[in-house]
């Protein structure tokens, strides 16, 4: 607009001008060099306002043709886009589908003028790992890493995938990094817990179990489940490390709270029975014992390795007396005598226990208890009937 309003000046004032100076128009002389032109200022002012109006005709005609390009360059480039997705589409449903080398052609194809190629880089790390190109998924990943607000998707994927090739300390490795920025991130938790359930890293598998729990990730049975894992191997790891000693003091320091857990009782005390501390073991399970009658625990004591059996006896003598319809107290107190090989005891604890309920241990004890009672016909009687329970049970 203010282009056309200084030519309309220009041409107004040439007119105004060449009819005012009509009879006087006087000339202008040009000198260049040898070059000399010689004209009426009228004329010059006429051929500057036509100058100024070519150069406004010549702007309009670049500008028209600089639009047409853009249009041009637009819409090739919106067709691309169009394209990319299209590949990107297609190849993700490949990738579901299993069909890795399709789905890496169609998911790198769609990443070439994707505007977020992140995504891409990523499915098609996964698309190689399926086809076992594990040098290719990587290469993948560290284009994805190059991307921008990449680092904790990337981390996530790679460990996800790392976790697959059974690759648990590279996954973890990859999970610390992004830890330390990252430590409520759901995904990043539950990963860590596979990684340290597969590695026996029961100390940090302790450390991450409240985090779980209060992103609601698992449910408090899965936490108590978790945390008698844990708990286990830990002491596993403190047995063969530091022997008995060292398992007890560390069964010393542990909460009360978790001393109450049965599967953590358990745990200790076959470790304690690996490293021969039978004795040791005996203490503890009697000390329980006397505090709550589990049938768990109970069922421990014949297979304890002690040099004098009486005081087991005596304590579940005392038991049985206070719960004679127990058949798990029953049974134990007819295996221990067994072991001390008093047959008529053994018998009848064995009897008490079988009127309670039918269990097959029970019956192929018995058997030999009669045996050895030289009853030998009641005894292959109850032999065969253990089979048949067996049988049943197949």
């Amino acid at each position: 607009m203010i282009r056309l309003l200084l030519l309309a000046i220009v041409l107004v004032g040439g007119l105004i001008v060449g009819t005012t100076f009509a009879d006087q128009q006087g000339y202008v002389l040009i000198s260049v060099a040898n070059t000399t032109i010689e004209m009426s200022l009228t004329t010059l002012v006429l051929f500057i306002g036509a100058l100024i109006a070519g150069l406004f005709l010549l702007e309009m005609i670049v500008k028209r043709i600089l639009s047409v390009s853009n249009y041009t360059r637009g819409w090739f480039s919106a067709r691309h886009l169009r394209k990319a997705r299209y590949n990107t589409f297609k190849g993700m449903i490949k990738l579901h589908e299993g069909e890795w080398k399709e789905a890496e052609r169609l998911i790198t194809k769609g990443g070439r003028h994707n505007d977020f190629p992140l995504l891409n880089y990523l499915a098609a790390a996964e698309a190689a790992q399926g086809r076992q190109q594990i040098d290719l998924r990587d290469k993948y990943l560290q284009l994805a890493s190059e991307q921008d607000d990449s680092t904790l998707a990337v981390a996530l994927t790679s460990a996800k995938l790392q976790m697959r090739q059974k690759q648990y300390e590279l996954a973890l490795a990859t999970l610390q990094f992004v830890k330390v920025d990252y430590p409520r991130n759901p995904v990043l938790l539950e990963l860590l817990k596979e990684c340290y359930l597969a590695l026996n890293e029961w100390q940090a598998l302790k450390n991450i179990i409240h985090p779980l729990s209060k992103a609601n990730l698992i449910t408090d049975q899965q936490a108590l489940e978790l945390e008698e894992k844990a708990e286990c191997g830990l002491m596993a790891v403190i047995a063969t490390n530091k022997g008995t000693a060292g398992l007890l003091e560390h069964w010393d320091a542990l909460p009360k709270k978790l001393k109450k857990h049965i599967p953590i009782l358990i745990c200790l005390i076959q470790q304690l029975q690996i490293r021969k501390a039978d004795s040791e073991a005996y203490i503890i399970l009697r000390d329980n014992l006397k505090k709550r009658a589990d049938d768990r625990l109970v069922a421990l004591l014949p297979t304890l390795n002690l040099a004098d059996y009486h005081p087991v006896t005596v304590l579940l003598e005392s038991m049985a007396d206070y719960d004679v319809r127990n058949p798990v107290i029953q049974s134990t107190l007819a295996q221990l005598y067994m072991r001390t090989q008093k047959w008529q005891p053994a018998r009848e604890h064995f009897e008490a226990a079988l009127a309670i309920r039918e269990d097959m241990s029970d019956y192929a004890y018995l058997a030999r208890v009669l045996d050895k009672q030289n009853r030998k016909q009641a005894a292959a009687d109850l032999s065969r009937k253990a089979l048949t329970m067996v049988d049943d049970k197949g």
